[in-house]
């Protein structure tokens, strides 16, 4: 018998939690739940989840810091936020310190479970033993989720690795947004997601890899087809 996917959801709400809960059990979930953020870093930390459903405001520890600390620790954990609709800036912060994915509340119990599924499918990947590089002084280690720009260091989620490895896969051309959705992140095409992740997390890649982020030189944007990164 094949083994169960683990998750742990750390939710305050009760009757959200509650509802999560059965949720995930009836989709053939081993479920782990809850409702304290010390509770949950300590287990977060352990590092023995298939994937972590993370409200961001929760009592003792929120989730911003259980996401950073997680990170610390494990750049592979899958991590998706629960965030409030509006909350663009909950969003851009969490992704920030290394979430994988958000829903927005209230939030459609199918469109979770495919978030969920989809994140899962794409997890972990394996990197394979592979040096990018864009510039005598930017280089990409991808098996070691590493790099270097000049004399600074350089440390990638294994989210941040797939979307250069796609891209640089595919360096001849400009790759969609709805393309990265499906190859990366794992959602059917058809799947209408409305989501930022992809934007985020090529903001988060300039950052790290550009001198000026705002005028990139290898992470450029094909205006009306997508991102396109250009390699040495």
């Amino acid at each position: 018998m094949s083994r169960k996917p683990s998750i742990l959801i750390i939710e305050d709400e009760v009757a959200i939690r509650d509802g999560l809960v059965d949720v995930f059990v009836f989709h053939g979930y081993d479920v782990t739940a809850v409702g304290d953020g010390n509770e949950g870093l300590e287990l977060a930390r352990r590092g023995t989840f298939d994937l972590v459903l993370l409200d961001l405001m929760l009592p003792g520890v929120n989730g911003f810091e259980i996401c950073e600390q997680v990170r610390e620790v494990d750049r592979d954990q899958p991590i998706i936020m629960l965030t409030a609709r509006t909350a663009d800036e909950d969003i851009i912060r969490g992704l920030k310190l290394g979430a994988d994915d958000y829903v927005s509340k209230p939030f459609s119990v199918a469109e979770l479970v495919l978030r969920v599924e989809a994140v899962l499918r794409r997890s972990p990947t394996g990197a394979a033993d592979r040096m990018i590089r864009l510039s005598d002084q930017v280089e990409i280690d991808t098996a070691n989720l590493a790099g270097r720009h000049g004399k600074n260091e350089l440390v990638f989620t294994r989210r941040e690795m797939e979307v250069v490895e796609y891209l640089a896969s595919n360096s001849d051309r400009a790759v969609s947004r709805e393309e990265l959705l499906s190859r990366v992140w794992g959602y059917a095409r058809d799947a209408q997601i409305e989501t930022r992740t992809v934007d985020i997390h090529i903001a988060k890649l300039r950052r790290k890899l550009e001198d000026d982020p705002k005028n990139p030189r290898f992470l450029i944007t094909v205006r009306g087809a997508g991102y396109r990164l250009l390699t040495a």
